[in-house]
């Protein structure tokens, strides 16, 4: 694995949620998922709820996230684009997610797991001195 793409995953590793983005009746949608990094791997949890799992299973999707909101000096976000596959974690995989939202808008929380093998990896950082950086917060 390339050195940019050990970062990568090393990074997403810090936070716990991102974004999953493909397309669904020719239309493109992002939504949230929580993730682990695992085997060189990125395992996605979404609520099958919404049946986004079905649009991105099997199919290219990409998966961002970032440190936006940290008091980070150095702000991060990583991208990965590969193909989902839809798949049941292990026992030790599940134990590393912890225990889901009870609801989801509204509704119990089903989960569905899919498995992202990274293809094309993306590392981007902002580096801003702490006094520059609260100029920008709302």
């Amino acid at each position: 694995m390339l050195t940019e793409d050990l970062r990568a995953l090393q990074l997403l590793s810090r936070v716990p949620y991102g974004r999953v983005a493909t397309s669904m009746r020719a239309m493109p949608f992002v939504a949230p998922a929580r993730h682990v990094v695992t085997d060189g791997s990125v395992l996605l949890r979404m609520h099958a709820g919404h049946g986004y799992h079905r649009a991105c299973g099997g199919g290219v999707v990409a998966y961002g996230a970032d440190n936006y909101g940290s008091e980070d000096a150095e702000q991060w976000s990583v991208q990965f684009t590969g193909t989902a596959e839809l798949v049941e974690p292990t026992a030790e995989e599940l134990e590393q997610f912890g225990s889901g939202p009870y609801q989801v808008d509204g509704h119990p929380f089903e989960p569905v797991y899919m498995r992202l093998v990274p293809q094309f990896v993306a590392v981007h950082t902002l580096d801003y001195c702490r006094e520059r950086r609260s100029q920008y917060v709302a």
